[in-house]
């Protein structure tokens, strides 16, 4: 006669079952402290990680010239790339700083003097006389013009603070971060078995194929999306030296910022075009014109050639992600928007072929 086990008592398994939650809500609040206390650190090492994939080629390289002294290859090639950054950011902060002054001063002596509209604005369909009657009134009465500009200034002057408040404290993590693509660099090998062991985990046997997407993204996007935009604002920057442009530190920052949000730096160089036009000679125009035209369009030609170079992926799967990421988290969304997106296609990719076979 076969005997049915009796079932547990109900107070042993109402006793298990406060214990499980116990242990539940103390792994919980564990995890919860840790993510508290390196929550100020996430974002460097997001950007140290981005940082050491992108310039990994080029560690390489250097690795086999020193004979592969790795830390070394390391430590010298994230001191390069910080001199090769720090240097221009320097002088543009010196360049805005002296720009500023220049403007603040001029204003206090009302020496800052807007020339009249050429005649030709005026036929310009829809924008002409609105353009018109703003900038006449600039030119005649500063101070009238900017009273009825005064909300959008105080707005963009709100902005300014805050990006000058932030300036120091993200100058100090973008320096950490290199620290970190430093450290990761030199530990390469151990690094790239961790985050392949991790997608192992989390896909399954295709989980190389998606560290590796996940790496050629981060590159792709790095040369296309910023890459790009620095060229074409260091260009529009040259252009605006050329022409002799007051304040051009602060049209090159302009110009940065539009380009790294896929703006363009059309909003801020047309405009200055005019005003090229209006102040400087008929020669210096022209070439000012043409060099301005050419960094416009540089974008349309970068951008497919670098973008997508080396993803399995859709060139508008990375652009799309790359925007849309930007759009929720900031620069750091660049990347990880290309490569969420990036991703979900392939696996939306990998659901479809796994249809198509089963059938």
């Amino acid at each position: 006669m076969t005997l049915n086990a009796a079932p547990p008592p109900r107070d042993d398994l109402s006793s298990r079952v406060a214990e499980t939650a116990i242990r539940l809500g103390a792994l919980a609040l564990v995890l919860i402290w840790c993510f508290q206390i390196l929550q100020p650190f996430i974002i460097p090492v997001v950007w140290g990680v981005i940082i050491a994939v992108a310039i990994h080629p080029l560690y390489l390289t250097l690795t086999n010239l020193l004979g592969g002294r790795r830390a070394i290859a390391a430590a010298l090639l994230i001191t390069v790339l910080l001199a090769l950054l720090m240097v221009p950011t320097i002088t543009l902060t010196k360049l805005l700083v002296q720009n500023v002054a220049t403007l603040a001063e001029q204003f206090r002596q009302e020496q800052f003097v807007i020339p009249p509209p050429p005649e030709a604005v005026k036929n310009w369909p829809l924008i002409g006389e609105p353009i018109v009657k703003m900038w006449s009134l600039a030119s005649t009465n500063l101070a009238d013009a900017l009273k009825l500009l005064q909300p959008q200034l105080k707005a963009a002057a709100a902005w300014l603070l805050n990006v000058a408040a932030s300036a120091g404290l993200g100058m100090i993590m973008f320096v950490f971060a290199f620290v970190i693509a430093g450290v990761l660099l030199a530990h390469s090998a151990s690094s790239y078995q961790l985050a392949h062991g991790i997608a192992r985990r989390l896909v399954g046997e295709r989980g190389d194929d998606f560290a590796n997407l996940a790496e050629v993204t981060i590159r792709s996007v790095a040369r296309g999306v910023l890459g790009v935009a620095v060229i074409q604002s260091l260009l529009a920057g040259l252009g605006f030296l050329f022409a002799g442009v007051p304040g051009a530190g602060i049209w090159t920052l302009l110009c940065l910022i539009s380009a790294v949000v896929q703006i363009g730096v059309g909003p801020i160089v047309i405009p200055v075009i005019i005003y090229v036009f209006t102040s400087s000679d008929t020669l210096t125009a022209v070439i000012f014109l043409i060099w301005s035209m050419l960094v416009m369009l540089l974008d349309n030609v970068l951008k497919p050639l670098l973008l997508g170079r080396g993803v399995d992926v859709p060139m508008v799967v990375i652009f799309l992600g790359a925007i849309g990421g930007m759009l929720l988290s900031g620069i750091v969304g660049l990347f990880v928007g290309a490569i969420v997106l990036a991703l979900g296609y392939k696996l939306f990719q990998t659901w479809l072929n796994m249809e198509s076979l089963s059938r």
